[in-house]
């Protein structure tokens, strides 16, 4: 006895999808189309790493004497 591969499987579902399609049954069409989502993986959502490409971000501090900090305040305070 030989074994089912994923391609028989997905080749046994379309067959069972085109019968759904041709009796007018959407559940089962649904059905057979979802299971081939899960045989080959597509159900799966894609996580794209947005951070892959991101250079670190770089802050450069300067320090400001208290007379110099209460200006700024004051000037965006207005």
């Amino acid at each position: 006895m030989s074994r089912l591969t994923l391609d028989d499987l997905l080749d046994q579902l379309e067959q069972a999808r085109q019968i759904a399609i041709e009796e007018r049954k959407p559940t089962a069409m649904i059905q057979a189309t979802a299971t081939m989502a899960k045989l080959t993986g597509l159900d799966k959502p894609v996580i794209k790493d947005v951070y892959a490409d991101s250079k670190p971000v770089v802050f450069n501090i300067t320090g400001l004497s208290p007379e110099a900090a209460s200006q700024a305040y004051q000037d965006i305070m207005g």
